[in-house]
């Protein structure tokens, strides 16, 4: 058997080798990469994203949409996802020929279950709250590797909104001397990272835009009964033509107007407001097509509104990554949105743009492990620097 670094060997490593594990709103899978890091760069060795069992998705998606939940069931898919998450590891470093000996340490986002950045009174007391699920002790014991996990909390501890996280790494990957870029993420949510020309962590500026594909998404498999998870290479939204009337129904939504740092999630842009928005849409008898295109337009133009209300000048650069980016009619709007921005992705970077939330999380637990802090205050609203995550030794 291996004799595992303890974590005062790991923070004294000038390279570490660390798996970061991310499963967002979309649940399409477990994106699993593994990077070599040091306080300089980043270098991906292997990435792939492995789907969740059939069973284990549906049962995601029924806490989603249950009030009422059987607390058996919810701890039980705790640990579920823990073996899930554990699996994704052994099998990326078999099907890429890593030693998993090789690796140091993971960063597990795991799979967020709720998350309430404005807070539930307690008593007189604001409380924020969030909750991710993929039991880490499980990961760690599975793999025998050092794990870290539950970034969040600590944050929304010091009365941050426990997101986004991703600036950090953001920060560390793509700051520029010269040029203001912004790295645009379209997972399920949409979310910026504004990255001012020879910036400083105190200058980046970050929050989440509204949809990124979870309204497309859930449009999409309703309209084909399942057969289909999302519009491949926007072609629906390409057939279809946006119904300005209803597009600007949906931008009344107060989420746009609200000043950042803010963060959003299914339970503001969810199953109850993609049904309102296809009760709407059907009322207006326009077609499947112009239904999706207006989900499509809805992205897009409501990160337009939010680099033009929010951000201290448009950048000369935004650079994309998540799912969305394979859409070519919501990059396309972007483009016609934001004309004077050029559009890139991070595989122009050398990064490959799926695996991009994954490799923050390994950036994430790198510094953790080294006692940095790897928030943002200026994108969380969180008091002060922290450092985020949990450590549960191999």
């Amino acid at each position: 058997m291996v004799r595992r670094k303890s974590i005062g060997q790991l923070a004294k490593k000038k390279r570490l080798r660390v798996c970061g594990l991310m499963s967002g709103t979309s649940v399409d899978g477990i994106d699993t990469a593994i990077a070599d890091i040091s306080d300089s760069s980043a270098k991906i060795v292997a990435f792939n994203t492995f789907p969740y069992p059939a069973k284990v998705r549906e049962a995601i998606f029924d806490i989603f949409q249950k009030q009422a939940v059987q607390i058996n069931d919810f701890c039980h898919l705790n640990f579920v996802i823990g073996e899930v998450f554990a699996d994704a590891v052994h099998k990326l470093c078999k099907n890429k020929n890593v030693p998993i000996d090789s690796i140091d340490l993971i960063g597990s986002h795991g799979q967020t279950i709720f998350h309430n950045p404005k807070g539930t009174k307690f008593g007189t007391k604001l409380i924020r709250s969030t909750l991710q699920i993929g039991e880490p002790s499980v990961i760690a014991h599975r793999t025998g590797i050092t794990t870290i996990a539950d970034f969040r909390p600590k944050d929304m501890a010091a009365n941050g909104q426990g997101a986004p996280l991703v600036p950090y790494a953001d920060h560390f990957l793509f700051r520029d001397n010269k040029k203001c870029r912004t790295i645009q993420n379209i997972g399920g949510i949409a979310n910026l990272t504004y990255l001012p020309a020879n910036c400083t962590l105190k200058d980046v500026i970050a929050f989440d835009t509204g949809p990124g594909n979870m309204v497309m998404d859930f449009l999409v498999s309703h309209m084909t009964n399942g057969k289909q998870k999302y519009d491949k290479n926007g072609k629906l939204a390409a057939n279809g033509i946006v119904d300005k009337k209803l597009l600007n129904e949906l931008l009344k939504n107060p989420y746009f107007k609200r000043k950042p740092p803010k963060t959003t999630g299914r339970e503001e842009f969810g199953n109850n407001f993609t049904v309102k928005f296809l009760q709407k849409a059907l009322k207006r008898k326009i077609s499947n097509e112009d239904i999706i295109a207006t989900a499509c337009a809805l992205t897009a133009q409501s990160i337009e509104l939010a680099y033009r209300q929010y951000l201290p000048k448009l950048p000369d650069e935004m650079i994309l990554c998540g799912g969305g980016y394979l859409n070519k009619t919501l990059v396309n709007m972007l483009q016609e949105n934001l004309s004077e921005v050029k559009i890139l992705t991070t595989d122009d970077f050398g990064i490959n743009p799926d695996a991009k939330e994954a490799l923050s999380f390994a950036i994430l637990a790198y510094a953790a492990i080294k006692s940095r802090p790897n928030n943002v205050p200026g994108a969380t609203g969180a008091e002060k620097e922290l450092i985020l995550g949990k450590i549960i030794p191999a």
